[in-house]
């Protein structure tokens, strides 16, 4: 399913549902914000002279901010605005091959799972298995996120309510 803005509630979100994110470019300065963010400068990320005689022949990306970008895709893919509680973590994650400068990146999401949970009435966990790759498709991150939905049932169709 192409993005959209649409609220999905937890009742929406069937096993086999999927979602594509928009694209997106990354930048040297996307490099450059996470070294800061992170305040981690290995010079695999940050030093182009060190990274051109490296395993990879550039720079290339964090693992950890591969993993951000794709937590960005989750919310440029529309799915999760105004209806998702809480993100409360995964299950695992892969990283098989390295984010690089210039590489345009996008995402497919796919509900794998769905639970109600007795702890609450207000909302559901739903499970989606993320899959991050580039312009040539080679696959950067594979890994699930974990999510709490509203429940319509409980809030109506108002995704503003608290």
């Amino acid at each position: 399913m192409p993005y959209s803005y649409e609220p999905h509630y937890f009742e929406d979100m069937e096993e086999g549902t999927t979602f594509q994110s928009a694209g997106r470019t990354v930048t040297e300065s996307d490099f450059v914000f996470h070294s800061m963010f992170a305040d981690d400068w290995t010079e695999l990320h940050t030093n182009s002279e060190y990274s051109e005689d490296g395993p990879f022949g550039e720079r290339i990306g964090h693992g950890p901010m591969t993993f951000i970008l794709t937590t960005g895709l989750v919310q440029r893919s529309g799915f999760v605005e105004r209806t998702v509680i809480a993100f409360l973590g995964m299950n695992y994650m892969d990283i098989p091959n390295p984010l690089t400068i210039g590489d345009t990146i996008s995402a497919e999401f796919e509900v794998t799972d769905r639970r109600e949970l007795d702890s609450r009435d207000d909302a559901g966990l739903v499970v989606v298995d993320a899959t991050t790759t580039n312009q040539d498709d080679e696959v950067l991150f594979e890994g699930d996120m974990k999510f709490l939905f509203k429940r319509r049932d409980y809030y109506g169709d108002d995704p503003d309510s608290p």
